[in-house]
């Protein structure tokens, strides 16, 4: 069981979009905020992050920008040129990737921008230690440069397919941000001492009953049954659970409960009982006040309503 792909699936709310951006200096673009999580990948040329808050930062080629909540910030290839507002055109309804152009007499760059759509309303606890606004060279994580080079040839050639394996990787290079972010957590820790939230999923005790919480959530879970897995007592597996997680196990194990039932609950037709049994839950009834106490709507009214776009 991989926490992460889980926690990340469950907070799906709708389709990925790109755009493909090519720019001639000098150019300029402002990114309004949006309702996702924003990402700006520069792949050829030169470019400058300007954030509203904080000094202008060079970016490389290789090099990526993550936003955590989708704030507004604004690209340029030189801190100095004027910002235009970020328009994607061509894009038509279900179409995951769009395009900018921006001409001009000076250097050329490419880069992707776009959005995921993570549901704010549930969002895992290991991913509230995320800076707001995420910088990763081009040299963390293999995995990431890799997959934006790829990136940059599926969008230089314009080869048959590229609309399936342009947001395929686009797809995967989530979850390389992420692991390049707690990789670079890990090096710091490694430098400095302590732990932090991102060292969860690679704590051996933590990370094991991750797993186990995720594997099995309708199990009759104990912190003194997960402590003895951990080769830990009560309340040393608890005290280090909550540091490392953020919040007490039980609590995590509601938490991944209610996500997974508002997942099958909107993604599948299995009655109510069913999915009540699913996540740990003996009667309808005490699955219908547990989910009405996290969602403050029946579990009914839940799968009724439209997803958020």
């Amino acid at each position: 069981m991989d926490v992460l792909t889980e926690a990340l699936a469950a907070m799906r709310v709708g389709q990925t979009r790109s755009a493909r951006t090519e720019v001639r200096a000098p150019w300029g673009l402002r990114f309004p905020a949006v309702g996702g999580t924003t990402f700006h990948a520069l792949l050829r040329g030169r470019c400058w992050i300007l954030p509203p808050d904080g000094d202008p930062v060079a970016m490389e080629p290789g090099d990526v920008v993550f936003l955590r909540h989708g704030s507004t910030v604004a690209l340029a290839d030189d801190p100095a040129s004027p910002l235009a507002d970020f328009r994607p055109a061509g894009w038509r309804p279900g179409q995951a990737i769009g395009r900018v152009d921006v001409d001009g007499p000076g250097e050329r760059s490419l880069l992707i921008c776009g959005a995921y759509q993570l549901g704010r309303s549930r969002p895992h606890p290991l991913l509230a230690a995320l800076p707001e606004l995420l910088h990763l060279r081009a040299h963390e994580g293999p995995g990431l440069t890799a997959t934006v080079a790829l990136l940059g040839e599926e969008l230089e050639q314009g080869r048959p397919g590229q609309d399936g394996v342009v947001p395929a990787l686009v797809d995967a290079m989530l979850l390389l941000i992420l692991r390049a972010w707690i990789d670079r957590e890990a090096a710091a820790r490694d430098r400095i001492g302590g732990a932090g939230r991102p060292h969860a999923l690679t704590d051996p005790a933590i990370g094991g009953a991750l797993v186990g919480l995720h594997e099995d959530p309708a199990r009759a879970w104990t912190v003194a049954e997960l402590g003895d897995a951990a080769g830990l007592s009560r309340s040393a597996f608890a005290q280090r659970f909550t540091a490392l997680v953020g919040e007490p196990p039980l609590t995590y194990l509601t938490w991944w409960r209610m996500t997974l039932a508002g997942r099958l609950l909107r993604e599948s037709d299995a009655p109510l009982s069913a999915v009540a049994q699913r996540v740990g839950y003996s009667s309808e009834f005490a699955f219908a006040k547990a989910f009405k106490r996290e969602y403050g709507i029946a579990p009914g009214r839940y799968r009724r309503e439209p997803a958020p776009a």
